[in-house]
């Protein structure tokens, strides 16, 4: 089981640069604590949160984190042009010594397609038609596409991704489409935080059977997001964030996660019902035996955890890395 950390970098406003500083003390222990990855999301205008953006955000941890992927998790693809993203994420790659994991998604606030002026309805066509322009321009050296709002009039990707044939693909979603999509077209599903584990496990039903549809196996890696909280009890655990969750959960159903997420299944419950079956919480026994049946049950062997939320302090967060690496860790399916 690999364990990645997720800085999601979502703080109250204000004090920008001190928050950027814990963000950063995050990803340089991650490295010291032997973790595999550091992911960083994507949002625009995230009130009421404030955070930076992902690609500049990456590049700097490939100089202070040498020992860490630099994850995408998720790029919004339909909000950009392909040859853009080929180029910086291709430069990324050579920057970090080819270490990139290009996460990508769609996205779902309105905020974000209005501003970037996207139709909500050609999100699913935008998105398959740029992952497969830049695909293109990091195997050929010239591509001549048109699309639905860009054209590749034998344009070039010069800097070419250091990783071949390609950096890792992970496809994120929650609604079953996107699973069938991720079957289709990415490396593998990067399993979202939100649903039940019941949803989920009728999704991943869902996926095989979609990888079979396509001949593709099932993936050697299949990451998985989970917000994390140990402590020396359940009981603890669920005490101490539930007023960290309780807001960044506000936020989702303000932001309009609920929407996009597969028939009954909703953050509108109380916290006792919203974190039963989505959340991991516990001793550090009882979270490694719920990340074991993760593993036994579907098939996830790549934790991204999520130990960060808004208005939590950074002493906090610091210490759930060191209690993940040094108590649960060890306790973990080889």
């Amino acid at each position: 089981m690999k364990l990645s950390l997720i800085v999601r970098g979502q703080h109250p406003p204000g004090n920008t640069v001190g928050h950027m500083q814990d963000d950063l003390e995050l990803v340089r222990t991650a490295d010291r604590l032997g973790f595999n990855g550091v992911v960083k999301g994507s949002h625009y205008s995230s009130s009421p949160f404030e955070s930076v953006q992902q690609i500049p955000f990456l590049s700097y941890c490939a100089a202070i984190a040498p020992n860490l992927r630099l994850i995408c998790g998720l790029v919004l693809v339909p909000l950009h042009k392909p040859l853009d993203l080929a180029e910086q994420l291709a430069t990324l790659d050579v920057l970090s010594g080819g270490r990139l994991v290009f996460g990508a998604g769609i996205g779902y606030r309105d905020v974000e397609f209005k501003a970037f002026g996207i139709p909500r309805g050609q999100m699913g066509a935008r998105f398959e038609e740029c992952m497969t322009a830049i695909r293109r321009l990091w195997t050929e050296d010239f591509v001549d596409m048109k699309g639905s709002n860009f054209e590749l009039d034998h344009a070039t990707c010069p800097v070419k991704p250091l990783q071949k044939p390609l950096p890792p693909i992970w496809i994120g979603g929650n609604a079953d489409v996107a699973i069938k999509r991720a079957a289709r077209i990415g490396d593998c599903w990067y399993v979202n935080p939100h649903n039940t584990l019941e949803t989920i496990e009728r999704q991943m039903d869902l996926y095989k059977r979609a990888l079979e549809e396509a001949g593709k196996p099932f993936p050697a890696e299949l990451p998985m997001r989970r917000e994390v909280f140990v402590a020396r009890s359940r009981a603890e655990a669920i005490r101490i964030a539930q007023p960290y969750l309780e807001e960044k959960y506000k936020a989702y159903r303000a932001w309009g996660q609920d929407k996009v997420m597969p028939e009954g299944d909703h953050f509108d419950h109380e916290f006792n019902e919203l974190l039963e079956d989505r959340f991991l919480l516990g001793s550090p026994a009882e979270v490694a035996d719920q990340l074991n049946r993760l593993n036994t049950r579907l098939g996830v062997n790549h934790l991204v955890a999520s130990v960060q939320w808004p208005g939590m302090p950074n002493s906090l967060a610091l210490e759930q890395l060191h209690i993940l690496a040094e108590d649960v860790r060890p306790l973990l399916n080889r």
